[in-house]
């Protein structure tokens, strides 16, 4: 019987992670062993980042909303309360975007939040 070696199977999985491994400094690109490790490294790294990014973003649109209430003569919780109570259903994103492009607009919700709460 034939001596069967994982060779192709082998050079394949490295040349994978070399490939990803493209554009890293030094050894980090031509070794297969430290090139697994920043690979790796790397990928966990993007995990948390995607994570991180959905939180950065909510953060952001926060801030614009808070700005924008502020200029309109509110704090940012008064108002969120206010479109909730008037059954206004617009996500963070989408007032923060109508804060900036739509003043005039925002300024009516943030009325329509003030009649809710009286």
């Amino acid at each position: 019987m034939a001596r069967v070696t994982g060779g192709i199977a082998t050079r394949r999985r490295h040349n994978k992670v070399l490939k990803q491994a493209k554009g890293y400094y030094g050894a980090l690109s031509k070794q297969y062993r430290s090139a697994n490790q920043a690979v790796m490294r790397a990928m966990a790294n993007a995990y948390v980042g995607r994570k991180h990014k959905k939180r950065d973003f909510r953060r952001l649109w926060i801030a614009r909303i808070s700005a924008a209430t502020k200029m309109n003569g509110m704090n940012y919780s008064t108002f969120m309360d206010g479109l909730k109570k008037a059954n206004i259903d617009m996500n963070r994103k989408v007032l923060s975007e109508i804060a900036i492009a739509d003043p005039a607009a925002f300024a009516k919700l943030v009325e329509a939040a003030k009649a809710a709460r009286a």
